[in-house]
């Protein structure tokens, strides 16, 4: 049972949420007076109900996972962000507006109790450069899940928790970071909510995110939980050799290979690969871009007065790689994770 189809983009640049969208494609269409809905509701709400709220829609902030305070300090947090960083000069020209939408909250479905429910929380609010979707470690993710839950009995895949800590996407725009202490605490009312929603005997969370910050966040926040029984894995644990020892670390080659795999579809056309030598050109290394992590403002100041394009990594890694087999990796090691969740359940 699959639970989040609707929410995982399947194309780029298509649709109303802004998560399919590439960071160029972004930045060309998301200008003037246009609005920008971020939705608040259940669970249990329809994705193309939250589709059509207006052209353009972030992921939803869901009730039965938030606190009132917490939802006024997420909210507060997502407008410094997005869609430019406070304080940037992009963020000083742009005329548009945040909305945020409450929709009423509605009851938990009636559904047989699974034995693990399977979702990720990845950063899907982060560019990935000129070619790949904001949401690429969510598609990541969710098609090693998918194929997970499609060999293993009384899995089901839960929606993402689709917001997460990050320093990289910040100075270039169209990313959301919610900061860890605000993911901790958002972690553990959404895996509480799954767990009263859907009864599992466990939760399995994933995600392909390189922040540490953000890995530990996530695991504090389980660990705080209602949940007895729970595993988290960094699916690119089995892929380090090929991208992060590589200097290979955001939007660039293994990225870009994965999700190639996953659907060629989900990489823009008019970039790749006609335009591998303008994407490599406008890349950032990964030293450099660990140097300015520490101070999000000299960072913004570094790109804005460069021709960067949000990849942090070696585009050219991609030839080097394929893609099917580097999913199968991931999904090795996650069908290695369930089985070992199981048994403790039982």
């Amino acid at each position: 049972m699959n639970l989040a189809d609707s929410f995982i983009p399947r194309r780029i640049n298509a649709g109303t949420f802004v998560t399919a969208y590439a960071h160029a494609e972004l930045v060309r269409r998301i200008r003037g007076d246009v609005r920008v809905m971020l939705p608040v509701c259940s669970l249990g709400t329809p994705a193309e109900r939250l589709g059509g709220l207006g052209p353009w829609v972030l992921p939803p902030l869901y009730h039965e996972a938030l606190t009132a305070e917490l939802q006024t300090e997420l909210i507060e947090r997502i407008r410094q962000c997005f869609p430019y960083y406070q304080g940037s000069r992009a963020r000083a020209e742009w005329k548009g507006r945040l909305d945020v939408v409450e929709l009423p909250r509605t009851p938990p479905p009636s559904r047989a109790k699974p034995r693990v429910v399977a979702f990720s929380i990845d950063t899907a609010v982060e560019q990935h450069g000129p070619h790949l979707p904001l949401a690429t470690d969510t598609i990541q993710s969710y098609a090693v899940l998918e194929r997970l839950a499609a060999e293993v009995e009384g899995v089901v895949v839960g929606p993402p928790l689709d917001y997460g800590q990050l320093t990289w996407g910040l100075p270039f725009g169209f990313s959301i970071d919610i900061t860890a202490p605000l993911l901790t605490r958002y972690v553990t009312g959404f895996a509480n909510a799954i767990v009263d929603w859907l009864a599992p005997d466990a939760l399995y969370v994933v995600d392909v995110h390189g922040s540490i910050v953000h890995r530990n966040a996530i695991q504090a926040g389980l660990k705080a939980s209602r949940c007895r029984h729970h595993a988290f894995r960094w699916l690119y644990d089995p892929l380090t050799a090929f991208g992060p020892e590589r200097g290979d670390v955001h939007a660039g080659g293994i990225e870009t290979a994965i999700i190639h795999a996953i659907g060629t579809g989900l990489v823009d056309a008019a970039w790749w690969p006609d335009r591998l030598d303008d994407l490599a050109v406008g890349q950032l290394s990964a030293q450099t871009a660990n140097e300015l992590s520490s101070d999000v403002g000299q960072f913004v100041r570094y790109v804005e007065s460069r021709p960067l394009n949000g990849i942090v990594g070696k585009i050219h890694n991609f030839f080097d790689l394929d893609g099917p087999s580097l999913i199968d990796r991931m999904l090795g090691v996650a069908r290695g994770d369930m089985q070992r969740l199981i048994e403790r359940a039982q």
